[in-house]
């Protein structure tokens, strides 16, 4: 008996995994070029398939241009002004502000946190420049020897790094062009300090000079060493503005931000001056609210091209199942049922799908690289602080993108293969 049971249940799977093979068999000779070829549905099919593919295409390269964008601008901003900044209490938004004391405490705790890239000190003091008869607005930014030049290295244009320690700044390429300051050259710099009727008037000479392409800043910024704002605001050797803080890409703002905050906290006291944490998302928020509506243009290109990559498959595989009514009907006649038919092609839009996938990524990541690596795509500087489109495509957006859009499309051609359960196996036969 028991014996028995178990030669059932074997034939029952053998069964069942037969069936299965001839399901997916059968799409596989539907899927083949040479079972379409004396069809009309093989353009049709090809088309839907190109469309596929021109789907995924366009949304590869849409979600690799905006992540590209969005982190380009995010990293100019950072390279200005860091992920977070510490600061007097007291200070509002201006570039004049108030000290803070130099903790080699709160450094050495701060800089123990994994997720910390590197921290410098800074100051800040506006200013106007004086070149012949041009006058321009600024903000002489201090910095130390522990300033980070990554980002103004990869964006200097000429000149060698500054000495913090002498009269040398780095000014931006628009403030070269627009007040003629070539590399060498003096020229003065005027100061106003709260309560004073007489300018302060500084000279410096032009040791370096950068173009990052984002003129808000580089018409704003110049380099200098700390010493001088120090000076220029009576303040004492051990006080600055305040200290800037690069984190990890990955790090999540909100966590690191509450971390730095207690650590800051906890140094507060009566000699000190009690100091925050400001993220550079609040401080520019115009900037970051003007990215994150690049999500929404993301959303909107993907939604449409899945869209029309659906109704293309929907079409295909609606013409390929009235061209195959008889087969259909044959297979329904021999005892096959509503969902076994079902299930030949949906797995044939399985493969169509799979192919127009695989041929739209091979497509998108040949344009992706070519753009990332030889910057054939330009665009104005002036609108959009880049002279190159900037592309960024992470594997796991990659992934998502390719699940998202197989699912979707899957989901959509549920539909048309419900119209097989109105083919009548005796019409079928009988037309045929």
């Amino acid at each position: 008996m028991v014996n028995s049971r178990k030669q059932y249940l074997c034939t029952a799977n053998r069964r069942n995994f037969g069936q299965l093979n001839t399901e997916l068999f059968i799409a596989r000779r539907l899927f083949s070029a040479k079972e379409q070829s004396p069809r009309l549905s093989r353009r049709i099919v090809r088309l839907a398939v190109a469309g596929v593919s021109v789907g995924m295409t366009v949304m590869l390269l849409a979600v690799a241009t905006v992540a590209g964008f969005q982190q380009e601008i995010e990293d100019k901003v950072n390279g200005f002004a860091a992920n977070f900044q510490i600061v007097n209490y007291h200070n509002n938004y201006s570039f004049q502000t108030d000290p803070v004391m130099r903790d080699d405490t709160l450094l050495r705790q701060l800089r123990a946190l994994p997720q910390i890239r590197h921290i410098q000190q800074f100051a800040t003091k506006p200013g106007m420049i004086k070149a012949d008869s041009d006058l321009q607005g600024i903000v002489l930014k201090g910095i130390t020897d522990d300033f980070d030049w990554q980002f103004f290295e990869k964006a200097r244009v000429n000149g060698a790094r500054l000495n913090p320690d002498s009269t040398q700044v780095w000014i931006s390429k628009k403030l070269s062009d627009l007040l003629r300051l070539p590399l060498g050259k003096r020229f003065r710099i005027y100061f106003l300090n709260e309560g004073e009727q007489v300018p302060r008037i500084r000279q410096f000479t032009v040791a370096g000079i950068y173009d990052t392409g984002f003129e808000e800043f580089d018409r704003m910024f110049i380099l200098a060493g700390l010493k001088h704002v120090q000076r220029l605001s009576d303040w004492e050797d051990n006080q600055i503005s305040g200290y800037e803080v690069f984190v990890n890409r990955d790090v999540p703002h909100e966590t690191i931000e509450e971390r730095i905050a207690d650590l800051v906290f906890d140094r507060h006291s009566d000699t000190r001056p009690l100091q925050r944490v400001d993220n550079i998302r609040r401080k520019y928020p115009q900037i970051f609210d003007w990215l994150n509506l690049l999500d929404m243009n993301a959303i909107v290109i993907l939604t449409l091209m899945i869209a029309v990559a659906g109704f293309n498959m929907i079409s295909g595989l609606l013409v390929i199942i009235l061209e195959r009514a008889a087969m259909i009907g044959a297979l329904k006649a021999m005892g096959a049922g509503q969902r076994t038919v079902r299930r030949i092609f949906l797995y044939l839009a399985f493969l169509l799908t799979g192919q127009g996938l695989l041929w739209g990524n091979m497509l998108g990541l040949g344009l992706y690289m070519l753009q990332k690596h030889f910057g054939i795509v330009k665009l104005d500087p002036h609108s959009y602080y880049v002279a190159t489109m900037p592309v960024s495509l992470s594997a796991q957006q990659l992934l998502t993108l390719n699940l998202v859009a197989f699912v979707a499309t899957m989901l959509m051609l549920v539909v048309p293969s419900l119209f097989i359960s109105r083919i009548s196996p005796a019409k079928t036969l009988r037309f045929e």
